[in-house]
């Protein structure tokens, strides 16, 4: 009996502890709304897929919403679609506009980009040894910081996206040390920080918070799981992303903490243009989007990246819903 009150008693202990270190590290500041700082994340081949004129969206964005925080993806399959051809038109132009209003810009490269299948590798490299394909990987990388490294308009160059994110979309696992080479070849060119990023939800941090100036998550509440074949709310709170930071603070340094993808469309079974209304609604609309805004404030970051700009135009101009559109006009 004596035994079994002790167990009990050390049972009880460290279920104390454990809520405790929960309470102790998910601690952190929590920032005013007028301490935050919103971006967005512009994908010219989610416009495209959407039916919409690239060109027309993006000046929408910087002239209507008046954004002054960008992330754009350089993909190589359009920047190098073919071997040792290089096209540099519809990136010059997105980067030259969003210069000229004194937009800041995060300028994002490699072979894993933000949109789905995830990785935008030319198809041109398919038949190429493994040697060979991180030689010319490694050149686009090169050729791309070479060319807008006077650029005084980018702030920081992210490399890869969600790298350690291995089992989402349709990627092969990237080598960690091809990464290293990726980030070498980077600093080797220019100073400025080096954004790595990693999932909010489903990723420990510490690989890719070591080799970050800057470490972005990505943010997501409502999603579609193809795994589990239904909706999934993630029943985490603000203080699950404090826990996480405060944890990674032990073993990595990066000057700067972001979100650099947080959830603004609909993560539907099918790609969201062909969903029913109802159907986006469940994982996205303005009270979801009110909500998630709120649920970022409240996890101790103060910079965002949202992710779904192309989404908002869609409903506007296609939908007639303006109301996404105008709610974010607000925050920039």
């Amino acid at each position: 009996m004596l035994k079994k009150i002790k167990k009990l008693k050390n049972i009880i202990l460290i279920l104390i502890v454990f809520l405790f270190s929960i309470f102790l590290f998910s601690r952190g500041h929590i920032y005013n709304k007028n301490e935050l700082k919103y971006g967005i994340t512009f994908s010219k081949k989610q416009a495209q897929s959407l039916n919409l004129d690239w060109q027309e969206v993006y000046l929408e964005i910087l002239d209507d919403l008046g954004v002054k925080k960008l992330r754009i993806p350089a993909y190589w399959d359009e920047i190098n679609f073919e071997e040792n051809i290089y096209s540099w038109e519809d990136l010059d132009w997105q980067i030259k506009e969003a210069s000229e209003r004194e937009v800041e810009i995060i300028l994002a490269v490699g072979g894993r980009l933000p949109r789905w299948p995830e990785c935008h590798f030319p198809d041109w490299i398919n038949n190429l040894s493994k040697e060979k394909k991180e030689e010319k990987i490694l050149s686009y990388i090169n050729a791309t910081i070479t060319r807008y490294k006077n650029n005084k308009q980018i702030v920081a160059w992210q490399v890869e996206n969600e790298p350690f994110l291995s089992h989402f979309g349709d990627c092969p696992k990237l080598d960690s040390k091809l990464l290293d080479k990726e980030i070498a070849a980077v600093r080797a060119i220019d100073s400025r920080p080096i954004v790595i990023s990693d999932s909010g939800e489903l990723s420990i941090w510490v690989r890719a918070a070591k080799r970050a100036d800057i470490f972005g998550t990505t943010m997501y509440r409502d999603t579609y799981s193809v795994h589990l074949k239904r909706y999934v709310h993630y029943p985490i709170s603000p203080g699950f992303f404090r826990f996480k930071k405060n944890i990674t603070k032990l073993f990595a340094k990066p000057d700067k903490w972001i979100v650099i993808e947080l959830q603004a469309e609909p993560w539907t079974k099918v790609p969201y243009q062909y969903a029913t209304q109802e159907e986006r609604d469940r994982t996205m609309n303005l009270q979801k989007f009110r909500e998630i805004l709120e649920f970022g404030r409240k996890t101790g970051f103060n910079e965002f990246y949202l992710w779904g700009v192309e989404w908002w135009y869609w409903e506007k101009e296609v939908n007639n819903n303006p109301s996404l559109w105008e709610e974010a006009r607000k925050l920039f």
